[in-house]
């Protein structure tokens, strides 16, 4: 499926005393990237849309502040009602950071729900 591409650039406010990427806001961002990408894309009227249900981080490289970095999102799966997301945090050609995550499309009744067939044929 294809890869959508964000980017990104530390600031001060991401970053501990050191000047080191807090790891909490890996996620933050994974989050960002996956709503730009998800940007425009009208739901059905009273749906919520997808919400995160599950979430792994492999972290396997620093960043920095001042450190410009990417944010590969892909669909690795499409459920009837979910799919998974794999979202890679890259900087200079190297991964400094993996997020695996489940996504649960939810309707008006907060319960989960088919993924109309208009929104899979957009985002994969």
């Amino acid at each position: 499926m294809k890869i959508h591409k964000f980017p990104f650039s530390v600031a001060y406010a991401d970053t501990d005393a050191g000047g080191i990427v807090y790891h909490g806001r890996y996620i933050e961002f994974a989050e960002r990237a996956r709503m730009q990408w998800l940007h425009g894309i009208k739901l059905l009227d009273g749906d919520i849309g997808f919400v995160v249900r599950e979430l792994n981080i492999k972290y396997l490289r620093p960043l920095r502040l001042g450190d410009d970095f990417i944010v590969e999102s892909r669909i690795t799966k499409v459920g009837a009602a979910s799919l998974s997301v794999e979202q890679k945090i890259v900087k200079d050609e190297e991964i400094c950071a993996i997020l695996y995550a489940t996504a649960a499309y939810i309707g008006a009744n907060l319960r989960p729900k088919r993924i109309p067939d208009f929104i899979v044929s957009k985002i994969s």
